[in-house]
């Protein structure tokens, strides 16, 4: 029977000794009045809410002091009960994405709201059990509730138990924890197609150690080792994170070989990638964590729209108050009060070298970092904290500095540490309104009894960047801060991160190779040139319409403004559009 509401509660959060044991049922008004909306669990003394008892009113959700239950009313349009439900008070997923053949299927969405099930459900490793969570549910059940669609024949060889599968993981930054050696010994054991290296331009790190890999060449090994198995179903999550624009669009290439021979699905939250990667793309939408729904499949460009808009007009759905709109211009900066002038930089490894410009930063003002991989902006962020001593130029002295490093990476002690813990110990100042108001913006409010070694890409991403705005600093210095966080997360970090710089009139310099991102985010760009791994060129500051459209020009690469939401989308090389924007030197302003 369907259900008007869902309750979850975080059994690993929940602690009834620390609300003085059940407070959430004391408070029930329903319990109040003699009827058992919430009980205890014979099995692990924990409280379990009757949905159908349940009025909605909140008051447990409100009273709980850890933060671990909520309930929320579903759509009124929502009429069927779930694809897969992990247990009583446990997310559910309603409706799957439709896998096809001979074409890319994208998967667009909030973090949390049911992506990873999509993922073990379409790849045999967990079987849909429709809702009813007490007994197994045969095959044939389940195959029946998907006669008459696309999904029956694959739910069928489910059954079978014949598919193989490949999954490129969402923390790549977790592989050196579960691999050691070097990079050719673990491709070497792949059976597939061995020219991928060469096509993904891995030749140079093909003799590195695993643990000495940046984000970016980890995460062209985890796709290299994906795309070299033969699989029948081939899963992406988030393939371009940590990638420049030029890898993006490379591995975008060779993900849509693969639909030729199998199913591919690809969660991505660079609109631009997935606009130029999918062919088709389900909308994932509802409360992160507690249940997610799966839209019908659309052409790609009019599903990243309707996302966008937040309204699905077929089923008179409205999954986000406002509609998200880009802007259709650079903006132009108008930040006058200078802060420091910083020197530039040279620097000599043994295979690479780096030189950089001098400059001003004024105060408020946020400088957007722009470059390929291996070519020197990570080492000039180094060199401007004084993490890593240049050969010539003077690193910023008599300045508290706060460093978001690119990889979201913990220290083996730290992994068990409560991240309200993890806070304190960086910052003392996490209780005052301002560092509240951070906290719940970043959706880290919510987390602080959490393990900080328990969270997803995302969330740890969410917490560091909060750990650098709640230290004391005169300067933020942020690395590739878009990484793991879904779309509207991106928006909001670009937000908060504006917010704070002209309120508190500190400059900040971002790493990112998300494009609109920058857009979003920054006031002016340094663009870094030269040959990556060998040699790094940072020009001088420039205006973000100069220095993205040089910075794409540089690449061979055109991008175009979409007429209802201003997204930016790359266009295909030769195309009419492309060669039309080159011609008047418009690499991404176009009109």
């Amino acid at each position: 029977m369907k259900a008007n509401r869902i309750a979850v509660i975080d059994r690993d959060l929940c602690n009834p000794k620390s609300c003085g044991l059940y407070l959430c049922q004391r408070v029930c008004p329903v319990n109040r009045k003699d009827e058992d909306c919430i009980t205890v669990s014979e099995i692990d003394r924990k409280p379990l809410i009757d949905e159908s008892l349940c009025i909605g009113c909140g008051i447990c959700v409100k009273k709980c002091p850890r933060n671990a239950i909520e309930v929320v009313n579903l759509p009124e349009k929502l009429e069927e009960t779930p694809i897969h439900r992990y247990g009583k008070n446990l997310f559910s997923l309603f409706r799957l994405p439709i896998p096809k053949t001979q074409a890319v299927v994208g998967l667009i969405g909030p973090n949390g709201v049911g992506k990873t099930t999509v993922l073990n459900i379409l790849s045999g490793s967990l079987r849909p059990n429709t809702g009813v969570f007490e007994t197994e549910i045969p095959w044939q059940e389940i195959i029946e509730r998907f006669k008459g669609t696309e999904l029956q024949d694959y739910m069928g060889t489910l059954a079978k138990e014949k598919i193989k599968t490949g999954y490129k993981p969402q923390h790549v930054d977790l592989i050196p924890k579960k691999w050691s050696g070097k990079v050719k010994d673990l491709l070497e054991e792949a059976k597939g197609d061995k020219d991928v290296v060469s096509r993904l331009k891995m030749e140079e790190m093909f003799d590195k150690d695993i643990e000495n890999l940046s984000g970016g060449e980890l995460q062209l090994l985890a796709i290299a080792a994906t795309i070299m198995k033969d699989c029948d179903f081939y899963f992406f999550d988030e393939p371009s994170s940590y990638l420049d624009v030029e890898q993006r669009l490379r591995v975008a290439k060779e993900i849509r070989k693969l639909c030729e021979k199998a199913v591919v699905m690809v969660v991505e939250h660079d609109l631009a990638v997935a606009d130029y990667l999918a062919d088709y793309t389900h909308i994932l939408y509802g409360k992160p964590g507690v249940f997610g729904i799966v839209s019908k499949p659309y052409g790609v460009r009019i599903g990243i729209n309707t996302y966008l808009e937040g309204y699905i007009r077929e089923e008179n759905m409205r999954f986000r108050p406002e509609p998200i709109f880009f802007s259709r211009r650079a903006r132009a900066s108008d930040k006058d009060k200078l802060f420091l002038q910083f020197s530039g930089f040279e620097k000599a490894f043994e295979s690479f070298s780096l030189e950089t410009e001098p400059g001003n930063l004024y105060k408020g003002e946020i400088i957007g970092i722009l470059g390929p991989n291996a070519i020197g902006k990570t080492t000039f962020i180094k060199m401007l904290v004084g993490i890593l001593k240049p050969d010539k130029g003077e690193p910023l002295k008599e300045l508290k500095l706060s460093y978001k490093p690119q990889r979201v990476v913990l220290k083996k002690e730290e992994e068990n540490m409560k991240v309200e813990d993890y806070l304190k110990e960086r910052s003392e100042k996490i209780s005052d309104t301002e560092s509240k108001r951070i906290l719940r913006f970043l959706g880290v409010e919510r987390l602080l009894e959490r393990l900080v070694g328990s969270l997803s890409g995302g969330e740890l991403q969410s917490v560091f960047i909060a750990s650098s705005l709640l230290e004391e600093h005169d300067l933020i210095l942020m690395d590739e801060p878009s990484a793991f966080l879904d779309v509207e997360q991106r928006l909001r970090v670009a937000k908060l991160i504006r917010e704070h710089a002209e309120g508190k009139e500190i400059p900040c310099f971002v790493v990112d190779h998300d494009l609109q991102f920058i857009d979003a985010i920054a006031d002016r760009v340094i663009l870094f040139e030269g040959e990556p791994g060998v040699k790094g060129k940072a020009n001088p500051i420039c205006t973000i319409g100069d220095g993205i459209n040089q910075f794409l020009k540089s690449l061979d690469i055109t991008y175009r403004r979409d007429p209802n939401t201003g997204r930016p989308r790359a266009n295909k090389p030769g195309s009419q559009k492309d060669i039309e924007q080159k011609n008047k030197r418009q690499y991404y302003y176009m009109e």
